[in-house]
């Protein structure tokens, strides 16, 4: 096993398990993996950031391929550093303009694209198919085309926005609407919470394989032993702290 694999293996154990120490309560251990992994994730971006815009994006292409036109986003980059001039700190939001400009010209045209026709896209969707000249009903509610589909997510789109309109009072059947406007909203919620839930599981799976891996000989038994020695700091600390806070006895 080379070396730079088994202790990436033992520090990797020993930070996972810290963070874990959480659940008992705040603790150094967890606030010593909480700060070095800060830490080490602004030096990653501080350094990916230097590799790739000003080596890969900016050096590289105007001093070796003679790409000079690169010198007004640069320019324009630059005068966001005037924002720590006070005399000239007005020069940056030329920048900031630009750039909260250029940010909105791509991210409208995306944003109404996904999240509005795409939408009204799937609403309009034929309620029933033509096959060889008759109508047909198709039932899969495993395949998003089917028309069985089509229909209740027509259903719930029309319910939903009877739930949101308010310019009349919600009785009868804008009630009956209404209320299945809600059921279809609890529906979605629930998939998305339940899809973050998922989310997390899974890093929390892939955290505890890593711990049952490297608990096998060939990683030094990494895990098993940074378990005991977490343990021991943790009881360490636990009974320091109720050293300090017992009252003094009385003489």
């Amino acid at each position: 096993m080379p070396f730079e694999i088994l202790l990436g293996a033992w520090v990797a154990t020993g930070l996972t398990l810290f963070i874990f120490t959480f659940l008992y309560q705040d603790n150094p251990l967890f606030k010593l993996a909480e700060h070095l992994y800060v830490g080490v994730s602004v030096g990653y971006a501080i350094v990916k950031t230097y590799d790739t815009v000003l080596i890969r994006l900016i050096y590289e292409p105007m001093v070796k391929q003679g790409d000079w036109s690169l010198l007004i986003p640069l320019g324009i980059g630059t005068l966001m550093l005037a924002r720590y001039v006070p005399k000239a700190a007005w020069l940056s939001r030329i920048a900031f303009a630009f750039i909260v400009g250029v940010g909105s010209g791509l991210a409208i045209p995306r944003v109404i694209s996904s999240y509005i026709l795409k939408q009204v896209e799937d609403t309009v969707r034929p309620l029933a198919s033509i096959v060889q000249g008759s109508p047909s009903f198709t039932y899969d509610l495993l395949n998003p085309a089917s028309n069985l589909n089509a229909v209740v997510l027509l259903v719930g789109v029309v319910s939903v926005l009877f739930y949101f309109f308010f310019s009349i009072e919600h009785k009868g059947p804008v009630k009956v609407a209404a209320h299945t406007g809600i059921l279809f909203l609890m529906v979605a919620f629930g998939a998305a919470f339940g899809y973050t839930v998922m989310a997390r599981m899974s890093l929390l799976i892939g955290r505890l394989t890593d711990l049952i891996e490297y608990a096998e000989p060939r990683y030094g038994l990494a895990s098993l032993w940074l378990l005991a020695v977490t343990v021991t700091l943790l009881a360490a600390w636990s009974l320091t702290q109720r050293g300090k806070a017992a009252p003094p006895a009385d003489g």
